[in-house]
């Protein structure tokens, strides 16, 4: 038997419980692949878009900065533009921290985004292959008490292959998704820990030039 024929006999070999897991496994994969594509092109933008602000914020080229920023769409252009909004007249760094902040409140929900959603998945397809399991040991039960027992075996046989392919089916679908939810968010985090980094960099970077020109 081909491995084809090995899928379409365990999707037909598992009754209708399985529509609803299959539902859910696309659903999973369509955000798992759309928070792939968005976080990796985040981390590669963020990480351009630094390297080409710190050689202009070492100079304390701060207005030229500022309009890079303005047209950046980045998660670091937007924080750094935070940051130079506020220091024009601020002259604390605790101020200026506060404005970056609120950068990082804005732009972090936009990288975790819909990321949580495939635990939950993971839970939802777990439950339904439990639940296509119940159903067909249920059925299993009822073939046994109800019919002759020449087909008791035949009956038995096909219910108890309902109640095993759900679970299995189940299982299948909610590891991984356990696995790419954990990556996506090591990932995130990543993104994160280097905002935070680039942030505390570029107060630095004001502080120091501010001293040298002596305000």
């Amino acid at each position: 038997m081909s491995a084809y024929s090995t899928i379409v006999k365990f999707f037909q070999d598992s009754g209708v419980f399985i529509y609803p897991s299959i539902m859910v496994l696309a659903l999973g994969l369509a955000i798992a692949v759309e928070r792939f594509i968005y976080i990796s092109r985040s981390r590669k933008i963020n990480r351009e878009t630094w390297e080409e602000l710190l050689p202009l914020l070492k100079s304390g080229k701060f207005q030229q900065v500022l309009q890079m920023t303005a047209k950046s769409d980045t998660a670091i252009g937007k924080i750094i533009g935070y940051g130079l909004s506020r220091a024009k007249g601020a002259r604390r760094r605790e101020d200026i921290d506060a404005a970056m902040e609120e950068g990082m409140m804005e732009m972090v929900p936009r990288l975790e985004k819909r990321t949580h959603y495939l635990a939950t998945f993971a839970n939802v397809v777990t439950l339904l292959g439990l639940l296509g399991t119940i159903i067909g040991l249920i059925k299993a039960f009822t073939a046994v008490a109800q019919v002759n027992p020449s087909e008791k075996a035949e009956l038995l046989s096909a219910s108890i292959s309902i109640a095993m392919n759900n679970t299995a089916f189940g299982l299948m679908v909610a590891i991984p998704f356990l696995l790419i939810h954990a990556f996506l968010q090591a990932r995130t985090s990543e993104i994160v820990d280097s905002l935070e980094a680039a942030k505390i960099k570029f107060l630095n970077l004001v502080e120091r030039v501010k001293s040298d020109l002596g305000t």
